[in-house]
Order: C-alpha cells, then structure tokens, then sequence
C-alpha cells in the first residue's frame, strides 16, 4: 500500500540483480515505493497502463526493444511517469536527455546521486500538482458561474418553460423526445440531445453517452466498467448513468480523477 506523500515508482530492468538492488536503495531512502517491476518493455507497457507511478527508472539496453524506444513511446500517454534512466553506459546520456528524461544515473548507483534524483522526481510532482489544479479551478469555476446562467427552455402547457443549468440533473433521450430531470420534475422536449447539448455548452453538464448527459456537480461516485467505460452515480437519480469510453477522458477532467 502507497503511504501518503511517498515517490511510487516502477523498475523496468532485464537483470534481476540490478532490480534488486536499485529496489532496497529505493527503499533505504524511505521516500518511495516500487509499486512494480518488469524486465522487458513490453511487460513495462502492461505495468504502465495498470498502475499509477511517478517515476520509472529503466535500463536502456534490454533485449529487444530498448528503454530509449520505451521512452519515446511513453510520449503518446496521456499520464506517463518521469522516466530515469539507469544504465552502465554513458554514451546514451544525450540521447536520454533529447527524449525528456528527467535524470540519468549511471551503474552502480550511488546513493547520494539517486537522492538527488528524488528531490527533481518531487519537484517535478510538485509542478504538475500545481498546474493541473490551477487549470481545474479555473474550467470548473467558469462552468459554476455559467450554471447560473445558461439555460434551456421547453414547453409545459401554453407556456414556456426556463430551466438553468444548475437545475437540471441530466438530461436522457427518450423515444423522440429528450427528458430533462431535475430535482422537482421531468420535463419532455422535442429537441435533440445536441440541440440541448448546444444551448448549456460551457456549464456543467456534459455529453456522456449518445443518450445522456449529465451535470457533472450532481455525480457522486464514477465506477471504472470493462472495456475501459464508467457507470456514474448521479445524486437523487435511481439509476447508473453509462460512460462512452470515448467520453471517459473528458468526464475524467470534469471530475478531477
């Protein structure tokens, strides 16, 4: 189990002793945990999707596809960990570097190099905290402030109707209609999901399946699905709401996990 404010990190070397030991020195700083290992980039591209970690030390030169190649391939992820690459041979320090390794420690590792390796490891956590709450507070304080604004309008009896966005729970098509659900009432539409979708772009409430959308303010827990979707549980609402998995990283973003 990762204690709270420790370094997670994975080893991916093909040698059993150099993970050993870069493991215990890892573990004498009593700063991180090795929450995986591999000895090849392929195992190391399977940890990679099924753990969270902040930093991955390889070894450059494996059988097969090289750590460099490994690098260059965690560029495309849409969270890669810091990559530190630990190796015997020097000369593939500028081509680590031209890669955004982070740091480059050299066999055998001394301990107080792999210290200051750490502290660039937090620093950089540090940063990306930082940013991406920055950017959350900002996405989700104009979409609370257009909540109170934005609105969509149907019509119930002779009148029309107004129902701002910070009323509405979700909204669900159904048959040729589109239901809005809000915590007093439904109300029907004769508009499309889009249509409705177009009018409240900008507030909480977002597309998250071709037949629902939903107010990301009202969702009380989001459930990972195989196949790689969410179910939602949304606040006074009876049922689980499903999650595209093309929809998953937006909703993600919305609801800062």
């Amino acid at each position: 189990m990762n204690k709270p404010g420790r370094i997670r990190a994975i080893i991916v070397d093909d040698e059993i002793g150099a993970r050993s030991e870069l493991g215990f020195m890892l573990d004498d700083t009593e700063q991180v945990d090795v929450v995986g290992e591999a000895t090849n980039v392929r195992d190391a591209i399977a940890l990679i999707k099924t753990v969270s970690a902040d930093v991955a030390f390889l070894d450059v030169n494996m059988p097969g596809v090289t750590g460099l190649q490994l690098a260059r391939g965690l560029k495309s992820h849409p969270s890669p960990p810091a990559v530190v690459f630990v190796t015997a041979y020097s000369e593939f320090a500028v081509k680590a570097f031209e890669l955004d390794a982070l740091d480059y420690l050299m066999k055998p590792v001394e301990m107080k190099r792999l210290l200051a390796t750490l502290d660039k490891v937090r620093q950089q956590m540090a940063s990306t905290a930082q940013l991406d709450d920055g950017s959350a507070a900002a996405v989700n304080g104009d979409a609370r402030k257009n909540d109170e604004i934005l609105r969509v309008m149907v019509t119930k009896g002779n009148k029309k109707v107004f129902i701002p966005a910070s009323d509405i729970m979700l909204i669900m098509a159904k048959d040729d209609y589109s239901c809005i659900v809000t915590d007093v009432c439904e109300y029907l539409s004769t508009s499309s999901l889009t249509k409705l979708e177009a009018q409240i772009e900008g507030s909480s409430i977002l597309r998250v399946h071709r037949r629902f959308l939903v107010n990301m303010t009202r969702v009380s827990s989001a459930s990972p699905q195989s196949g790689g979707t969410l179910s939602l549980t949304v606040n006074g609402f009876p049922e689980s709401i499903p999650v595209s998995r093309r929809r998953v990283p937006a909703v993600k973003v919305a609801l800062n996990i």
